[in-house]
């Protein structure tokens, strides 16, 4: 032992005790260090399978959290759509003095006529669309009134009837892509079911400027057309002459 180093040379029992008694100590705080080592050990795995519970619960959070963003981002832009489609009824805009230009087949021959507004053209507004098309009556589930379908080509270009400004051009309910012209004295023309739109909100149009073109649909490609007198829907028909 005493070459072992295990024994103090000549130190007699009393330095055996001792050292014995140091070792025994020692070795007790061995013991604990080992156990508290271990449990350490036990509790970073615990804490790791916990992290990484947390990280999938926060991925799944993350995930409906953007799908929550998704959505009321999505009530928000139909709630401004709506607004905007139903103020486009309320302006009191006048046309600004100006002389028109007309497309082929577009807009009175008498720029006198023009002159007098949009009331004046009762019997003789232009259609919407050149070329042969085939007019049916329509009214939309949630319109206030009656409407027409254009039944022509897909892709054929929508012109304004007459001149005006640009008082909605996006995308709403039953109506799909539509754009509203404001043409002075409370009069409004909705042009719906476009496949494309070729104008923005407040552009100044004149009779036969192109505002989009014609889309398709179940039945297919069908212009769909409403004349407005302030926010109440009128027949479009006699206005046309049909």
């Amino acid at each position: 032992m005493a070459r072992a180093g295990l024994l103090p040379i000549g130190g007699g029992l009393d330095a055996f005790v001792d050292h014995a008694s140091r070792l025994e100590r020692l070795r007790q705080s061995l013991s604990r260090d080992l156990s508290r080592e271990e449990h350490v050990s036990e509790e970073r795995l615990a804490l790791s399978k916990r992290r990484a519970a947390l990280g999938d619960r926060r991925a799944v959070l993350e995930t409906e959290h953007a799908a929550l963003e998704r959505a009321h981002g999505a009530i928000l832009a139909a709630q401004e759509r709506e607004s905007a489609f139903r103020q486009a009824f309320l302006g009191s805009h006048e046309p600004t003095p100006h002389t028109a230009v007309y497309g082929s087949g577009f807009g009175p021959a008498d720029p006198y006529e023009a002159s007098q507004g949009f009331g004046a053209l009762k019997g003789r507004l232009p259609f919407p669309v050149e070329g042969r098309s085939e007019v049916r009556p329509t009214r939309l589930p949630t319109a206030e009134g009656p409407g027409l379908s254009f039944v022509t080509p897909l892709g054929s270009a929508v012109r304004a009837v007459y001149r005006g400004r640009v008082a909605f051009a996006d995308e709403y309910a039953e109506y799909g892509r539509a754009v509203i012209i404001d043409h002075g004295s409370g009069y409004y023309t909705v042009s719906g079911n476009l496949g494309s739109i070729d104008v923005q909100v407040g552009d100044e149009l004149a009779a036969g400027d192109k505002i989009g073109t014609v889309g398709g649909g179940a039945k297919g490609a069908a212009l769909y057309f409403e004349l407005r007198r302030g926010t109440m829907t009128v027949s479009p028909a006699p206005w046309f002459g049909i």
